[in-house]
């Protein structure tokens, strides 16, 4: 008998992102949205002024800076995972933000991981791996009921023939 017969379906089975992969792929979104910030922070508000920075003095700098970046993350996740449930970090590793089930996750869903990972990140990752291991969650990823899957490269699809004209 098979699985139709018996009305039994096999498991959907999702592969589950490794922490490392998924620590790669942040930091790639980190530096772009930090350089990318920078940028424009500087053409805006002009070039910090970085002595103090290099005596190690950051209060001026971090005090205005911390919260606006921290919401520049959460708009760049929340637009490009809310799309195709990958931001540019997750797309260069293979990377996908999904539901439980492997689908497209909600926006509702995205922004509540968005936010641990913008705000409370270290806090995020530690608890959730000493308390959530089981599908590899933050503490945000299982307040929003997301996973972090790993996908195949779909670099050229099958069965596709390109004619030049």
């Amino acid at each position: 008998m098979s699985d139709s017969e018996t009305g039994e379906s096999k498991p959907t089975q999702l592969i589950l992102a490794r922490w490392s992969d998924r620590f790669f792929a942040w930091l790639i979104d980190y530096v772009i949205v930090w350089i990318g910030f920078f940028a424009v922070w500087s053409i805006t508000i002009g070039v910090p002024n970085l002595e103090p920075i290099m005596e190690g003095s950051f209060e001026q700098s971090s005090s205005i800076q911390y919260p606006i970046l921290s919401i520049v993350f959460i708009l760049y996740w929340l637009i490009l995972e809310s799309k195709t449930g990958q931001s540019v970090g997750k797309r260069a590793l293979h990377l996908k933000i999904t539901n439980l089930t492997g689908g497209q996750a909600d926006i509702k869903s995205i922004a509540i991981s968005s936010f641990g990972k913008a705000f409370l990140l270290p806090i995020d990752v530690i608890v959730g791996r000493l308390f959530i291991n089981k599908k590899r969650q933050r503490i945000f990823n299982k307040l929003g009921k997301t996973i972090v899957i790993k996908i195949e490269a779909d670099d050229e699809p099958e069965n596709v023939i390109y004619k030049k004209d």
